[in-house]
């Protein structure tokens, strides 16, 4: 089962090549980014058994990656992922309560997606923008300086933003 267009697969022979050969496992983060992208935001076992045989490496070598940096899913999530801080900065800042601001706004615990399959809640470690705190990634941006005020104005933003797309 081949997770990747066309296109992508142009892309995955670009980046393997970058590599000598015997060193492509090099490749992996990048590889594992592109499948997840591809794969609706999260990666099954069959794509990370694939990108492995892409690379000529053991599953786990994959798994090991993929379960050890919070920026990969193993598990569908939703449209907008909050990946909040929850390192030292970003809990003397209040990161703990954001945490819970969310989960009742929302309606779901931390590793949870809402019903309607908007929101997923993550808990991640220092993201480095410890002056920001506390703060959340979603997407490719931060949200920094997070109130509760911040979020339910980012959680109506993103809702407004998909009824929009639909």
């Amino acid at each position: 089962m081949n997770p990747f267009s066309e296109a992508k697969m142009k892309q995955v022979d670009k980046i393997i090549a970058r590599y000598p050969e015997g060193k492509q496992k090099a490749a992996l983060i990048p590889l594992l980014n592109l499948a997840q992208e591809e794969s609706g935001g999260w990666l099954s076992e069959p794509t990370m058994d694939y990108v492995a045989g892409l690379l000529k490496i053991e599953p786990i070598e994959v798994y090991e990656v993929a379960t050890f940096y919070s920026m990969f899913n193993l598990q569908p999530v939703g449209k907008y992922v909050f990946e909040v801080c929850q390192t030292g900065p970003c809990m003397i800042r209040g990161s703990e309560d954001i945490v819970k601001h969310i989960k009742k706004r929302l309606g779901i615990d931390v590793g949870e997606t809402s019903a309607d399959g908007l929101f997923t809640l993550k808990v991640v470690e220092c993201l480095g923008a410890c002056g920001y705190a506390p703060m959340m990634q979603l997407g490719k941006y931060f949200r920094e300086h997070l109130t509760p005020e911040k979020v339910d104005k980012i959680i109506d933003e993103c809702t407004q933003k998909a009824a929009q797309q639909n």
